[in-house]
């Protein structure tokens, strides 16, 4: 086993050993004679770039479907500025300067700037979480204003998208006279790629907005989104168009990121155009083609290991290359442990067999039923999970789980060890089976010949 920074590793399998990414070390386990490698499905080796802020610096001055910020701005010009939370790997703190120049060189004072940082429906950041976000040095400039999804006093009413979500908005972002966005563009399970105007919906949104707007993705034929065309997504159409009602103009700049987490490209303008441009570039790096579907899929977390929330994005992202009737493993690193994951809060009434019984009818229901102790994002997981779980055994090794979080999660099965996972794997497929391998299951998803 390494340890520490090291260059970029190819991972896979040599003489019937899989060798995958688990924090600064790895896993190591030998698959079963017989068993037929179909691919190790690794994101494109992108370099980040030297200097992000010097990419920053350079979107801005190349800004896609604006004009240039600093024309944008001027003096006495109030300024939302959002900013995404802990829960994305987007290094604000590198992105912010090269916005606050611009603002400034339009002729905004810094006192004229609010940082709001978008939350959906997660907990308050703190003072001192927001400086690590931001930066210290500008914790003491600027001003800042936690939004609420539940306060009505917070909220502003925009009216209604034509697919009924109701439009609610923090006020401090209705009421500013520019919205400057900072987030980033990576594969998101529900709206096909994160950023553009989601950290305005559901980053600064009300409870109502968030909960319809996701329930339109809990449909069979649009519930797995990782990477979808977004044209093809409700949940995302609809976020855009509530976006379009925001009043103040809106100009994003949005980073992507490798699987190293490193600045590939920024991109910086309107809050769709920019984006699709942004989003080619992750599909570039993160979509990888498969051969079909498999027996076994084997994924790791890597690189979204610091919680359990984030560590199942590794199933999400992967599992439509799993063959029906076949077997899923995921290798979960879970750093921090279970996370803000509203599944994990409560246990179900019924049991894995249970729930594949009544997966058909909770399918139908789940959209409009009120669950206590769920949040919107996890009536979506929720959905999920059901479909997935339909689909094949799906096997999670999470060692930082405790044994009582595991009870309630019964969509997947906990295992004490890799070996564990493939012995029982082996136990479906005992001669022969096709394996697919995902190093960075945390940020790759398949595309099948059919998406090609």
């Amino acid at each position: 086993m390494g340890g520490g920074r090291r260059a970029p590793r190819r991972y896979g399998m040599a003489e019937n050993e899989v060798r995958l990414p688990w924090g600064r070390d790895e896993i190591v386990a030998r698959l079963p004679e017989g068993w037929h490698l179909a691919g190790v499905m690794e994101p494109a080796a992108l370099a980040g770039v030297a200097d992000a802020q010097a990419e920053a610096e350079r979107a801005l001055q190349s800004p896609i479907g604006l004009p240039h910020l600093a024309e944008m701005a001027r003096p006495g010009l109030k300024v939302a500025l959002v900013i995404d939370d802990d829960s994305r790997p987007t290094p604000v703190r590198l992105l912010l300067p090269p916005v606050l120049a611009e603002l400034e060189r339009g002729g905004v004072a810094l006192e004229q700037v609010t940082v709001v940082p978008a939350l959906g429906v997660h907990r308050a950041m703190t003072e001192e979480e927001v400086g690590r976000r931001i930066g210290r040095e500008w914790l003491a400039r600027l001003r800042w204003a936690s939004p609420a999804c539940d306060d009505p006093e917070k909220l502003v009413h925009l009216g209604t998208t034509s697919r009924g979500t109701p439009v609610y908005i923090n006020r401090t972002v209705a009421e500013a006279d520019l919205v400057v966005s900072i987030g980033c563009i990576e594969p998101h399970i529900i709206a096909s790629f994160g950023g553009g105007y989601k950290n305005l919906f559901p980053g600064v949104a009300g409870r109502a907005t968030i909960a319809h707007n996701h329930s339109l993705n809990c449909r069979p034929e649009s519930f797995n989104n990782v990477g979808r065309p977004i044209e093809r997504n409700p949940m995302r159409l609809d976020l855009e168009e509530a976006g379009k009602m925001v009043r103040p103009p809106v100009f994003i700049v949005n980073a992507v990121l490798n699987s190293r987490l490193e600045v590939v490209r920024v991109v910086a303008g309107h809050p769709i155009d920019a984006h699709r441009e942004g989003a080619r570039t992750s599909a570039a790096i993160y979509g990888v083609p498969v051969p079909g579907e498999t027996d076994i899929v084997i994924a790791s977390s890597h690189p979204m290991d610091q919680d359990l929330r984030q560590g199942v994005k590794a199933l999400a992202n992967t599992v439509r290359a799993l063959k029906p009737g076949g077997v899923m493993i995921v290798l979960v690193r879970a750093e921090e442990g279970v996370g803000v994951f509203g599944l994990a809060n409560r246990k179900l009434p019924v049991g894995r067999r249970g729930l594949k019984l009544l997966a058909p009818l909770l399918l139908g229901v789940l959209p409009r039923l009120k669950l206590k102790g769920m949040g919107e994002e996890d009536r979506f997981f929720l959905y999920f999970a059901l479909q997935a779980m339909r689909r094949g055994e799906l096997l999670l090794y999470a060692p930082t789980i405790p044994a009582e979080v595991q009870a309630r999660l019964p969509f997947v099965t906990f295992v004490r060890s890799p070996d564990e996972a493939l012995a029982r794997a082996r136990a479906r497929f005992p001669q022969r089976a096709e394996v697919l391998i995902f190093p960075h299951g945390g940020s790759t998803y398949p595309i099948l010949p059919e998406q090609g």
